[in-house]
């Protein structure tokens, strides 16, 4: 939702109601994207990596030449650079074809070194952007670990998961026990980021192309943090009734 005030906003830190001090709205700000592709041997079933490149192409697609940045980053059992932040969004055309899935999937540990590489960058919008069929075989960190992270260090994480709907409501009603759809909802949630689901070329395009329009209008909310150096729960709501809050889960104070 455009238009918010910071009378709009209500953050809790810890329960405690804070004071914001101040609240931005770039109309264009520039943008660094981490995309995060998973190339290990799940990704050879189906279709699987033509739709990675054909969702890549659409996030590219959003974005501004000159202006907003993407760094590529592909993952098996680890992660690999393949292209540099760069604003010359041409060089990412096709950029998957000459790569072969292969391995073991360490999801989880990849998410974690992206983030602090996005992290790094000046741009006040960024992101992670993973596609990947949602199965983590052999990453050392869990999701939890990985969300606090990147939730700690301000980058958001929005997985597109190339999992059939079905497959998706069997995993989310087992309950307490884990599954890989529930972890990956994690991740993305606590960072204040997404998880959707895409079985066909079409539903990837549209995905990609609706995290970048919610990337590009993001509210940047300041408050005083604690001096403490524990984990402080962040709870940020606004108070029109239409809205819906996306936001990271919270922070390491000190």
């Amino acid at each position: 939702m455009r238009g918010l005030t910071a009378g709009d906003f209500e953050v809790r830190d810890n329960g405690q109601l804070r004071p914001m001090l101040s609240l931005r709205a770039d109309q264009h700000p520039p943008v660094s994207l981490g995309i995060l592709v998973d190339m290990s041997g799940s990704m050879r079933l189906g279709s699987k990596i033509a739709m990675a490149q054909q969702a890549l192409d659409a996030v590219v697609s959003q974005l501004r030449p000159g202006t907003d940045e993407v760094g590529l980053f592909t993952f098996d059992s680890a992660l690999q650079e393949r292209e540099f932040f760069t604003r010359d969004l041409a060089a990412l055309q096709g950029a998957l074809s000459e790569f072969e899935p292969f391995g073991t999937t360490s999801l989880y540990d990849a998410a974690a070194e992206t983030a602090r590489s996005v992290a790094a960058r000046s741009a006040t919008h960024k992101a992670i952007v993973v596609l990947t069929d949602g199965v983590d075989t052999s990453s050392a960190m869990s999701p939890s670990a990985v969300s606090a992270l990147a939730s700690s260090i301000d980058v958001p994480v929005y997985v597109v998961a190339t999992v059939p709907p079905v497959d998706q409501r069997a995993t989310l009603d087992e309950g307490e026990r884990r599954s890989d759809s529930a972890d990956l909802r994690h991740l993305a949630e606590w960072t204040g980021g997404r998880l959707l689901f895409a079985d066909t070329s079409a539903e990837a395009i549209v995905a990609a192309s609706s995290i970048i329009d919610e990337i590009r209008h993001q509210y940047l909310l300041a408050i005083e943090a604690s001096d403490g150096k524990e984990w402080r729960r962040l709870d940020v709501r606004v108070k029109r009734p239409s809205a819906v809050v996306k936001a990271r889960s919270g922070y390491f104070g000190g």
